[in-house]
């Protein structure tokens, strides 16, 4: 069913999102986002709908007005971000929901078009725009190669914003930055978005506290996993993440200068 460019429903750092066809939407990138960045997320989207994942189904990939576009299925609801910041859930009920989800994402088998995160990390590091200071891109790499191997699905952007609150449940959107690694990867990112990324105005920084505090504690829970052995798996996988950030999305000057700040002490800790 071909539809035609509706009313915004929703933005994004790198997307709108219009109404499309009935029951659908579409996923329009923004003008300057590289073509690369909408069919990778068509294929991860694919690729875990595919193995039974918890991600939306892809109906359709379209240009409109020069802008690539990726075509969904409607979820119809409010975001866990929005119930969260409204009161409507509380951080510890917005926290066992994220880490319902994100052990979804983890018992997920791996689909084989998703990359290992070293892999990820040396392509992308020696793009001519990546900007990340030799030194630095070299550890990164070399933390990762001492890490304990891990061939797990993860979502890698798990965050209250990337929830959809249906009729039916909650729904996990936006698989750009899907990878195989640790489930410790995925709770980093969370972690990081819930501490590190405050000044970014994602919201109240006490709640967001409370909330990174729940997801982990009911993460180690349901896992079945001491927690202090998970907060351990998780600090470990922080720096890379400060890259992963930095290759990914487009940061403040001063947000950019902080992040590479902490990567510098990163480094520089004993093992």
């Amino acid at each position: 069913m071909m539809g035609s460019l509706g009313e915004k429903i929703g933005e994004g750092a790198m997307a709108d999102v219009h109404a499309w066809a009935p029951g659908q939407v579409l996923k329009l990138f923004k003008v300057g986002i590289p073509g690369r960045i909408s069919w990778w997320e068509a294929r991860m989207t694919r690729a875990v709908f595919a193995v039974g994942g918890p991600a939306p189904e892809v109906l359709d990939e379209v240009k409109v007005e020069g802008r690539r576009g990726i075509v969904l299925p409607r979820l119809d609801g409010p975001t866990l971000l929005h119930l969260l910041q409204t009161g409507a859930v509380t951080p510890e009920q917005a926290g066992a929901i994220l880490a319902t989800l994100g052990l979804s994402v983890h018992r997920t088998p791996t689909p084989p078009e998703s990359l290992p995160i070293l892999e990820y990390m040396e392509s992308s590091l020696r793009l001519p725009d990546a900007q990340i200071p030799e030194h630095i891109a070299n550890g990164v790499l070399s933390l990762i190669r001492r890490l304990p191997p891990d061939d797990g699905l993860c979502h890698c952007d798990l965050h209250a914003g990337n929830v959809i609150m249906t009729a039916e449940g909650p729904r996990l959107i936006d698989w750009t930055g899907t990878k195989r690694g640790s489930a410790a990867l995925d709770l980093a990112c969370c972690h990081f978005l819930y501490t590190e990324l405050v000044p970014e105005g994602l919201g109240d920084p006490q709640r967001q506290r409370a909330l990174d505090v729940a997801v982990q504690s009911e993460y180690a829970r349901l896992a079945g996993i001491s927690p202090v052995a998970l907060t351990a798996a998780i600090k470990a996988h922080l720096p890379i993440i400060r890259v992963f950030f930095l290759l990914g999305a487009v940061a403040r000057p001063a947000t950019r200068e902080r992040l590479l700040q902490r990567l510098e002490a990163d480094l520089r800790a004993p093992e």
